[in-house]
């Protein structure tokens, strides 16, 4: 199958593209090239693949909702220069 002038012209008004004169016979041979590309891939023997959802045959792993990390307030509050039982206090730069 091949693209004539014709049908890009249809194309491209069904795309609301406008297409200058000047490429559009670059664009013509451009779309050919495709469905020549297209048509060989069709030629494929695809009779004994299966059908597949996905290509990867992984499973969604579960696990239980366990807390895993528990908190480093105290630890990080620590380590700062200035801060009280639950927040970092800086100096105020804006008046």
């Amino acid at each position: 199958m091949s693209i004539n002038r014709k049908e890009l012209e249809e194309i491209a008004s069904l795309a609301q593209l406008n297409i200058p004169e000047q490429q559009v016979n670059e664009i013509t041979a451009s779309l050919n090239q495709v469905m020549a590309m297209i048509e060989h891939i069709n030629q494929a023997d695809t009779a004994a693949v299966e059908p597949m959802s996905h290509p990867n045959d992984g499973h969604q792993i579960t696990r239980q909702d366990v807390v895993t990390d528990h908190s480093h307030k105290s630890t990080l509050l620590a380590l700062a220069a200035h801060a009280d039982a639950d927040h970092y206090l800086v100096p105020k730069v804006i008046e």
